[in-house]
């Protein structure tokens, strides 16, 4: 990485992709202002916003499985190379599958192990690293139900969050999973053995309560964020949100101490083998928790609101993430990847929405299929216009 540092906060210099998606080849140089990719359904302007989103850990914003990202008329490698900004200077990530050569082992036209990550040129172990360097906050089309939909989006939604300022949590939340999927299949498997049940039910309980613990950290930061924002702004067109964990381990963290909550919850897990063995599944624990949303100023529950209401709330939502993610590093915004961010936002909330970016001072991505919907960025964005999976300066 570069010594010098970077006086512009965090953005994507430049842009490479080789067989990503619907790219055979493309290349987007630019700036760190907001950037406005318009063209029709289907044209590629998602596939760069899901390009980017690879520069930081884990499986992008549609979370499918990296195989897919590849080119379908490609070899089955896909490779995303970026210049970034970041609060240490300048660093150059690339990130993909690789075809096994067969001197290596595999067989010709064989996909290698998994996701290669390499940063300056140097191979890393994983894509943990990259949460060292860019700080990425996205909203899709899909997140527009995030209120109606299952408690599990609201939970990975919560859990992306705080992973983009405690990227141990990550391990943790990978902690727990893996047991629970081993005391799952011990339970099926018949498996009665105590100390094989007991161990894995401790893991369980420390890990698990770590995860509670960190969400309920998270909530509160947001909370304290979310009063400054209606302090600042009571009649913002982004409204204030309430919102709670609801959940066991949650409740018991409030009234105990924390080692007390895990020899509660490895209890539980003890006492509940049996109902967990004919449910197969585990029935209790932090992959069980909700985050109930409700709209401020209304006093009603976000599920009950319309859907300029909702998407109006959940905009509310990230852009206080945002903000905190600001404060929180040395006043660089993290970058924004807006999908099709206009739909259901009237002029009002659209004008609100673009002031709101350009305070933050963040490089927002934002994508549409009408450009006139971001006319009130002119001079104060880049515009490209994509059509079949190529970029064009506008």
């Amino acid at each position: 990485m570069s010594n010098t540092p970077s006086r512009l906060g965090l953005w994507v210099e430049r842009l490479t992709l080789t067989n990503f998606r619907s790219y055979a080849a493309g290349s987007i140089e630019t700036s760190p202002e907001p950037q406005v990719i318009a063209g029709a359904n289907g044209a590629g302007k998602t596939n760069l916003l899901e390009a980017i989103s690879l520069l930081a850990p884990g499986q992008g914003l549609r979370r499918v499985p990296f195989a897919e990202l590849a080119r379908a008329a490609g070899d089955g490698s896909f490779s995303v190379a970026a210049r970034v900004h970041t609060l240490s200077g300048i660093a150059d990530i690339g990130t993909g599958i690789a075809i096994a050569s067969p001197n290596g082992g595999g067989q010709a036209g064989e996909r290698g192990s998994g996701r290669i990550v390499r940063i300056d040129g140097a191979a890393q172990t994983g894509s943990g690293v990259l949460a060292d360097y860019l700080e990425i906050v996205w909203v899709t089309p899909a997140m527009d139900g995030l209120f109606t939909g299952a408690a599990s989006e609201r939970r990975r939604f919560l859990d992306r969050l705080i992973l983009c300022f405690d990227p141990a949590y990550r391990t943790i939340a990978g902690r727990f999973e893996r047991a629970m999927t081993s005391r799952n299949r011990l339970l099926s498997d018949g498996v009665r053995d105590n100390a094989q049940l007991s161990g894995l039910e401790r893991v369980m309980a420390e890990a698990g309560v770590a995860v509670a613990a960190a969400r309920m950290e998270a909530v509160s930061a947001m909370r304290a964020i979310v009063e400054q924002r209606k302090a600042r702004d009571p009649h913002s067109a982004f409204p204030w949100s309430q919102f709670r964990l609801e959940g066991s381990l949650e409740d018991d963290l409030v009234a105990l101490p924390a080692v007390a909550a895990e020899d509660a919850y490895a209890s539980v897990l003890r006492a509940a083998r049996d109902r967990d063995r004919a449910a197969g599944r585990t029935l209790d624990g932090p992959h069980r928790s909700d985050l109930v949303v409700g709209h401020g100023p209304k006093e009603m529950a976000a599920r009950l609101c319309s859907t300029g209401e909702q998407k109006a709330l959940l905009l509310g939502l990230v852009l206080a993430h945002a903000e905190l993610l600001t404060e929180r590093q040395e006043g660089a915004a993290p970058i924004l990847l807006l999908d099709e961010i206009t739909a259901h936002l009237d002029g009002d909330r659209r004008a609100a929405l673009f002031d709101e970016i350009l305070r933050l001072k963040a490089q927002a991505w934002m994508t549409g299929t009408d450009v006139a919907a971001f006319d009130a960025l002119a001079g104060k964005a880049r515009f490209w216009r994509v059509d079949e999976s190529t970029i064009a300066s506008l």
